[in-house]
């Protein structure tokens, strides 16, 4: 048997890179079936082969974590992209992104695409709050191609997803970073205010010698339906040096006194943004009905 990576999966079919230059197009054991498990792109798998050259999926090695949306598997980078106009930066939004990335123990490189559309101000913003809590922010431009080169550095060896809302210019910029991609790519409606989803299916993209890129379809929501009130501020790193210092154990540093969060507010050693996301989703998590 061989070992490979599914980098795509379409219509019951997989597709299994087992070197640089072999895919092998695949079917999955009936047995996935039976035990409710589906083959997902990202999927260390091994493979036998029929007589006409075609795979087998026999087995699916363990994942190290698995997303839902985008439905991939192994990743052990994000790269969020979100675009500095054309749609404007929804702080909340990124804030959602970082939260189900911290949810994964995934790396997370923020980029900010489209600085070729100068607002300055809105650049030293995000700068100044996701910088202070040591994510890397990378501002990038596809047509000016500013940025890329720092880009790609974060990109060898590592299995990275590119996540975002649609329009922001996810597979533009992958086109970018490798030409042979060939991504189809949409523009923003001026109706909506967001863009069209290009991306139909997940799929991994070989780069350099160890590398995968993943190009994912867009988002306008993320859900927190998973997230418990009380494991809402461990997806804040900011939050934990000061986690467990409170008046309260039990405190969600909200209305509470003596709460070593607020404090921290208070000397500015908290961005205040990041604390009002953190206000709305414990809300939204605490409204959500439980059955």
């Amino acid at each position: 048997m061989e070992k490979g990576v599914i980098i795509k999966g379409i219509g019951g079919f997989y597709y299994v890179r087992t070197s640089v230059s072999e895919i092998v197009e695949s079917k999955a054991r009936g047995k996935f079936r039976k035990d409710n498990i589906t083959p997902m792109v990202g999927d260390y798998v091994e493979i036998s082969t029929d007589k006409e050259g075609k795979g087998i999926i026999e087995t699916i090695l363990p994942r190290k974590n698995q997303l839902v949306r985008p439905p991939v598997a192994n990743i052990d980078q994000v790269i969020i992209v979100f675009a500095l106009s054309n749609p404007n930066p929804n702080l909340q939004l990124l804030d959602r992104f970082l939260i189900m990335a911290e949810q994964q123990g995934l790396s997370i490189v923020i980029c900010i695409n489209k600085v070729d559309l100068e607002m300055e101000d809105i650049k030293e913003k995000i700068k100044n709050i996701y910088e202070n809590i040591e994510y890397p922010v990378i501002f990038t431009s596809v047509k000016d191609e500013k940025g890329i080169e720092d880009l790609k550095h974060y990109l060898n060896d590592h299995i990275t997803v590119f996540a975002g809302p649609s329009g922001v210019g996810k597979s533009s910029l992958l086109n970018k970073i490798n030409q042979d991609y060939q991504l189809e790519t949409g523009k923003v409606s001026k109706k909506i205010g967001r863009g069209r989803h290009t991306t139909r299916h997940v799929e991994l993209f070989h780069y350099g010698e160890n590398g995968y890129v993943v190009d994912t379809p867009g988002f306008s929501s993320l859900g927190v339906e998973n997230i418990e009130p009380i494991d809402l501020m461990n997806y804040f790193p900011e939050f934990r040096p000061y986690l467990g210092q409170c008046k309260f154990n039990s405190c969600l540093h909200m209305q509470e006194p003596k709460c070593a969060i607020k404090e921290a507010i208070g000397l500015n050693k908290i961005s205040s943004h990041r604390y009002e996301s953190y206000q709305y989703l414990l809300e939204e998590i605490k409204n959500i009905p439980k059955y």
